[in-house]
This record gives C-alpha cells, structure tokens and sequence, in this order.
C-alpha cells in the first residue's frame, strides 16, 4: 500500500472567473482556504449559502453571482448592479421613504397640542381624568378623585369626543 506525500503534492486554487487551476505556495493555500472557509461558513450559517461539500473549492466569494447562493436571501441594499441605462445603482435607491417629514411631525403636533387646548375648555377635568385612567384607576376612584359623578363624567367625555371629532375629524376614526 502507497503512502502519499502531501510535500510532493502541488497546491493548487480554482479561480472561477478564468477556470483554471493556479499553482500556489503552502503559505498562501491555507490563508486562502481559511478565508473561504470561514466567509462560507458564516454565510450557510444565515442561510444564504447552499454549497455542497464537494463543491468548496469552487467558493471565491462573490456570493451574488455564485450559483449556490439562496435567492432572495443575499442582496444588500447597497448592493450595486447595472441597470439598463448603463447606470449603477442599488436597491436603496428604489426604497420608498414611508418615514413622516418633518412638515407633517410638526403639523401634527401643532394639531395635539389644538386638541388638548379645546379638550381643556370643554372639558378642564379630562386630563386629570386622562392621567388617572393611565394609571390604571378605576372609573370609580376617578369620580372621587375628580369630585364628580362616574356617569357625570363619563357622559360628558361621551360629549367631549362627539365635539372634538366634528372639529378634528382626521384624529378621530369611527
């Protein structure tokens, strides 16, 4: 029986992008394969990479275009790729912003702070209310914090909402 010697073997990477195989020091065989070995692992480890074992020889790590990686699951949204104008762009640049600008951050608390002002004059108890409910008292307790009657108070918060939803009906929906 023949004993191999790995010193008379030559070292040799696959690269892909010519398909051929490159005579490489010892040195520089190992940094490489523990380089994509661990940028594969950590891939197959989220999900993004499927390449079979027999296969490891073929990862240089341009995941995007290998035909082991999981579609769907790699591209970043910065990304670049060439679109049909000769321009690059990412899937970044086709995100719509659904954040609030600040026009409408600040005309919707210019609104509230309209609201808590009429609440307030219809009805100045309803913050106390408000914050009592807030921690967690009950309506009867609130009547007696308030000084009022349950049924007193809760008809006109009934009556206070009825009014603030005619005069700001965009924050209150039925």
């Amino acid at each position: 029986m023949a004993i191999k010697d790995n010193k008379c073997q030559p070292y040799r990477i696959y690269l892909k992008g010519t398909r051929e195989w490159v005579e490489v020091s010892e040195e520089i065989y190992r940094e490489h394969t523990r380089f994509y070995d661990a940028f594969r692992k950590r891939h197959q480890a989220h999900g993004q990479c499927v390449c079979p074992k027999n296969k490891f020889w073929l990862c240089d790590g341009d995941c995007y275009n290998c035909e082991f990686r999981r579609a769907g699951d790699m591209l970043s949204l910065d990304y670049q790729t060439e679109n049909e104008d000769g321009d690059m762009c990412s899937p970044l640049d086709t995100l719509c912003d659904s954040s609030p600008s600040v026009e409408e951050i600040i005309c919707d608390q210019v609104e509230l702070k309209l609201l808590f002002k009429r609440l307030e004059q219809i009805m100045p108890e309803a913050v106390t209310i408000g914050k009592l409910r807030q921690e967690g008292l009950s309506d009867e307790v609130i009547s007696k914090v308030v000084g009022i009657k349950r049924t007193t108070f809760r008809s006109r918060l009934i009556k206070a909402k009825e009014l603030l939803s005619t005069e700001f009906p965009d924050r209150f929906h039925s």
